[in-house]
């Protein structure tokens, strides 16, 4: 029996509720949960897909089962937002058969790009870490190395300019020397679910790194070490991402699933959070970044579709809110140029690049993906470069030039 995609086998599930649709029995992920939210009897269902690890909203058309796509596409019109074309200035970098989930720039070279993928939407299947040299034609892949699990991040090493951590569906972290890319150098085993985030230490001092799973936990690393050095417990859902301060040695920052944006000293994990801020209240966090000049600045990003800013001194109410996105905002970064722009990506296939200073906010909107944006970052060595990836198996890198506020 052919195979079909892993969204499309686990709608066939619902098969039973909605006797017009086919079915198949062989579900790659047989856990999940689909409730048929309405049928149209002529045209199409309308689906919600709860699995282990995504939550969907899908139409399928009756007259093509295969036809999968978010059930209602966002409007724009009507925003009093002037958008700024890039056109021009994008680079879309294919990766066939690699759904994109996270996208770093080096910290070394300005040429050289990094990308988490997996196949089958991470769903099942392996995944891979491509390196990609902005210099070269085409894709520009210079190295790939290969996983037996989907890989949802990677942080470059600070200290190695081949080094590169990966973190893994079955929670493991790779270490991987992109010049021998065909074996991790090292894999760290600790994490019982999913490794969502992995991240250097950015200060000098510290030659460490951290990961958070939806195992709840935090754990620290040192990449000569087999062992994790402390394990950070409290948050009450899934650790999504897990952020160094660029100012604080020894000094991390937590998104969560359970709706809170919490604060940790690694030097004394007994204390357990030195604060936590309640950044979502209807819904999960999603990402956090540190602004790279105030060191009380952090900014999140959530299931409410809300991009918030938040000053640690007074930290019961948001010091901005930019909303526009219309589907969660999966993924944030402050500029390491400019104090108050930041990008930010979102599951409603948008990457928005703004200034929290401005009346209106939202400098430039970017829509060259046709599934979920996932991976963001922005260049340390060009300012206003900017790469994200997405599940239409393409990284985009944009050159956005002087961007100033709509009039």
């Amino acid at each position: 029996m052919k195979l079909l995609p892993p969204q499309v086998n686990m709608l066939h599930r619902a098969a039973a509720k909605t006797p017009a649709l086919p079915t198949v029995d062989n579900c790659c992920c047989p856990t999940s949960n689909v409730t048929v939210m309405s049928v149209d009897p002529e045209t199409s269902v309308h689906f919600m897909v709860d699995c282990p690890r995504f939550q969907f909203y899908y139409t399928v058309q009756r007259s093509q089962l295969s036809a999968l796509y978010i059930t209602t596409r966002p409007s724009y019109s009507g925003t009093a937002v002037k958008m700024m074309s890039a056109t021009g200035n994008i680079r879309l970098l294919r990766t066939p058969g690699h759904h994109g989930y996270s996208v770093k720039f080096s910290p070394f070279s300005p040429s050289l790009i990094a990308v988490a993928t997996g196949q089958n939407f991470g769903l099942s299947g392996g995944g891979s870490l491509l390196v990609m040299d902005l210099g070269l034609p085409g894709n520009g892949q210079v190295c790939c190395c290969q996983w037996q699990d989907g890989l949802f991040d990677l942080t470059w090493s600070e200290q190695n300019p081949k080094c590169v951590v990966s973190a893994a569906g079955d929670g493991s972290l790779q270490m991987w020397n992109t010049s021998q890319p065909q074996v991790p150098l090292r894999v760290y085993k600790e994490h019982t679910r999913e490794a969502a985030s992995v991240h250097w230490s950015q200060t000098r001092d510290e030659h460490l790194f951290v990961s958070a799973s939806w195992d709840s936990t935090i754990r620290l690393w040192d990449p000569n070490h087999q062992s994790s050095l402390v394990t950070l417990a409290g948050h009450e859902g899934l650790v999504y991402q897990a952020a160094w301060s660029p100012h604080l040695p020894g000094c991390v920052a937590s998104a969560s699933g359970d709706g809170t944006l919490r604060i940790w000293n690694v030097r004394r994990p007994q204390a357990g959070p030195s604060m936590v801020v309640q950044a979502c209240t209807a819904g999960e966090v999603l990402s956090c970044d540190w602004s790279k000049y105030n060191q009380n600045l952090i900014v999140t990003s959530g299931t409410n579709c809300n991009i918030c800013g938040w000053d640690l001194r007074q930290p019961a109410l948001p010091v901005f809110v930019l909303q526009g996105h219309q589907y969660p905002a999966r993924q944030v970064k402050c500029s390491p140029f400019q104090e108050t722009q930041l990008a930010s990506v979102s599951y409603d296939f948008t990457t928005r690049f703004w200034d929290h200073s401005q009346p209106s906010p939202c400098l430039l909107m970017m829509e060259k993906h046709t599934e979920f944006v996932y991976g963001l970052d922005l260049s340390n060595h060009n300012e206003n470069m900017l790469a994200d990836c997405a599940w239409d198996q393409s990284v985009g890198v944009y050159n956005l030039g002087k961007l100033t506020p709509s009039p």
